[in-house]
């Protein structure tokens, strides 16, 4: 029958079942199924009549068609870090204020911390950007504006220590004046370094 499907599960063949009993129960992006219009056995995500139950439940895989390009993410690049900056001054404001109120004295413009504002910068930068991306938004405020998300290598939402392990690699690609990002332009699969490093994908919705 044309719409007949076995799964193939530690060398064993699992079925008949149809389209729409593989999509109740759950079926993953590499599960391997043996279709009726394919030859050999292949993984679910790669079969066309699955792709929009895989977009319905939050699985995009990434694709050469539907990776984002550099000009998209640096967009959401510009909003994520005015979004990081504003949030800083109003907690320094916050801080400022406190500090007045307790009649201490604080130089906040005192040459010896600029390191210490460039560190707490990048570490809000991770915070920020790691924890939407874990969440069900998968991304950014920026991300979301731009339709964008950040997937594992099978389309998945990344979990917390991916995303912490990606934000921190950032620090390679901002090597040799940002070299690491440019790669997004010429990389087929639209990858800056710290994309390579935790093997993620940045995937722009509706591609």
């Amino acid at each position: 029958m044309i719409n007949e499907y076995y799964i193939l599960k530690h060398g064993n063949q699992e079925g008949p079942y149809t389209h729409t009993q593989l999509m109740d129960m759950g079926i993953g992006s590499t599960d391997f199924l043996i279709s009726p219009l394919a030859d050999g056995p292949q993984q679910a995500a790669d079969l066309p009549e699955f792709r929009e139950y895989f977009i319905s439940v939050g699985i995009y895989m990434p694709t050469p068609q539907n990776v984002a390009t550099f000009w998209w993410r640096l967009l959401a690049f510009i909003i994520d870090y005015i979004i990081v900056i504003v949030g800083l001054v109003i907690g320094f404001g916050a801080i400022g204020v406190f500090i007045g109120l307790t009649h201490r004295s604080v130089d906040f413009e005192s040459p010896d911390l600029d390191l210490f504002y460039r560190v707490l910068f990048f570490l809000a930068l991770v915070a920020y950007h790691s924890t939407f991306e874990a969440t069900t938004m998968q991304g950014s405020i920026g991300k979301l504006i731009c339709k964008l998300i950040v997937v594992d290598p099978d389309g998945y939402r990344l979990t917390f220590g991916k995303a912490l392990a990606r934000n921190f690699s950032k620090l390679l690609s901002s090597l040799l004046c940002g070299i690491g990002f440019l790669t997004i332009l010429w990389n087929p699969m639209k990858q800056a370094w710290h994309d390579q490093v935790a093997k993620t994908y940045v995937i722009r919705k509706g591609q």
